[in-house]
Parts: C-alpha cells; structure tokens; sequence
C-alpha cells in the first residue's frame, strides 16, 4: 500500500496501481485500482477515481466508487458521492449529493441527500 503521512502536503494528479493511505493532505486526483483509506488525521480536497474507499478524515469534492466506500465516525465529506454499496456510521457528518447504482444489467437506484449528522 502506498502511503502519504500525516504532515505531508501534495498537489496534483496520483495513478496508483493497488491501494493508497492518506494520513496527511491531498489537493487535486486520485486514480486508486483497489482502495483509498483516508484517515481520521487525513484531508483531501479534489476528485477520487476509485474502486473502494473508506474515509475516516475530511473529504471535500467528488468520488466515484466501482464499489463500496465507507464513511467512518470519525469523517467529515462534502461534495458528490457515487458508488454501488454504502456505509455511513454514526457520527459522519454529511453535506452533500449521493448517487448510487447497482451492478451492470440491473436496475439503476438514484438516491439525492443533503443532510448533516452528527452523534
């Protein structure tokens, strides 16, 4: 797993082949294969590409999920989010537009949220 810790700040466009961790801060793309972890110190602001996330930080912009992406207590997202399964924990708190489908052939679900939780 690739990994950018916590005190490290980059800008820019990241192709990972596998998984990437981030503890510190993330400005621009991120095309994962496999997972993203965003950590509960961790803070990115931009657009992921990927197949799993689970985020435990702040997350600000867009994702796009092949798969499941996780909100952890701990998260804080705002922007748009599409993916295929979702969990969000009590605790997130949550601004911003969801949009979720199922596999290929099947029937497309749309859900539209705007709501903030906190626990």
């Amino acid at each position: 797993m690739n990994v950018i810790g916590k005190g490290t700040k980059v800008e820019g466009k990241f192709v990972v082949q596998g998984s990437i961790r981030v503890d510190g801060e993330v400005k621009g793309e991120v095309f994962a294969t496999d997972l993203f972890v965003l950590g509960k110190e961790g803070k990115m602001n931009g657009n992921l590409k990927t197949k799993n996330a689970s985020i435990s930080g702040t997350f600000e912009g867009t994702i796009d999920a092949d798969g499941k992406v996780e909100l952890l207590q701990s998260a804080i997202f705002k922007g748009e989010l599409t993916c295929k399964k979702l969990v969000i924990e009590e605790g997130v708190t949550f601004d911003g537009n969801i949009s979720m489908t199922e596999e290929k052939g099947g029937k497309a679900g749309r859900e539209k949220t705007r709501r903030t939780e906190e626990g």
